[in-house]
């Protein structure tokens, strides 16, 4: 899969250590169900543990993202990325300095989180980042010291920027369609679709939002 090559746009759904756990496998179960409703890009997020004791739950998650056509993505560790092979990695403002992350990652996917920033926003479109998200949009179970962001963050983002927008911050599906209305390209969600009693339903409830807008 050219990574570069692909359309980001759609559901980008964020694995989370309590919420999709690694024992039995419960995490696979999880991120196939959420796949098989349409996820186009699926993040592993653990900032617990070692880059060496994720290696092959990276390998399978790639694996199986890969299967369904969609996007394999490692958040903050770029050495991880590398090693594995993701078809990209995200950023923070604490992680790797983007420009480092371009040489060791040349040709796949780096997003940036811009919180609410449109001035970081531009800076990392400049220096060749691949998407950016903004965020929180709501108040979030997963971050709840993450600064709350007003909408308008979105469309004014869309009129100054070329590269896809990513929304996130405690979404969720009654919530979304105002997001991508505004003109978000992704919706990046953890909570929501994890404690959803049926992942896969959740999931297919984003993606028809999207194909509703034509955005996919």
């Amino acid at each position: 899969m050219m990574a570069s090559k692909f359309k980001l746009s759609g559901l980008y759904v964020i694995t989370d250590e309590r919420l999709t756990p690694y024992e039995e496998g419960k995490i696979f179960d999880l991120v196939e169900k959420a796949l098989k409703g349409g996820a186009r890009i699926v993040q592993l997020r653990d900032k617990s543990r070692k880059d060496k004791e994720l290696i092959e739950i990276a390998l399978q998650l790639k694996k199986l993202c890969h299967k369904y056509e969609a996007l394999f993505i490692v958040n903050d560790r770029v050495s991880l990325a590398k090693e594995v092979e993701a078809d990209g990695v995200h950023l923070g403002k604490d992680d790797e300095a983007l420009e480092e992350a371009l040489k060791k990652l040349r040709g796949k996917i780096i997003g940036v989180s811009c919180y609410g920033s449109l001035e970081r926003a531009k800076w990392a479109e400049s220096l060749g980042a691949s998407y950016v998200a903004f965020g929180s949009f709501f108040p979030s179970p997963t971050k709840p010291e993450a600064e709350v962001v007003p909408f308008e963050i979105i469309s004014l983002a869309k009129k100054e920027l070329k590269i896809p927008i990513c929304a996130i911050g405690g979404i969720t599906l009654e919530r979304a369609e105002e997001l991508i209305k505004k003109g978000a390209d992704l919706i990046a969600v953890i909570s929501d679709i994890w404690l959803s009693e049926n992942v896969e339903k959740r999931a297919k409830g984003y993606t028809e939002f999207f194909e509703k807008y034509g955005k996919l």
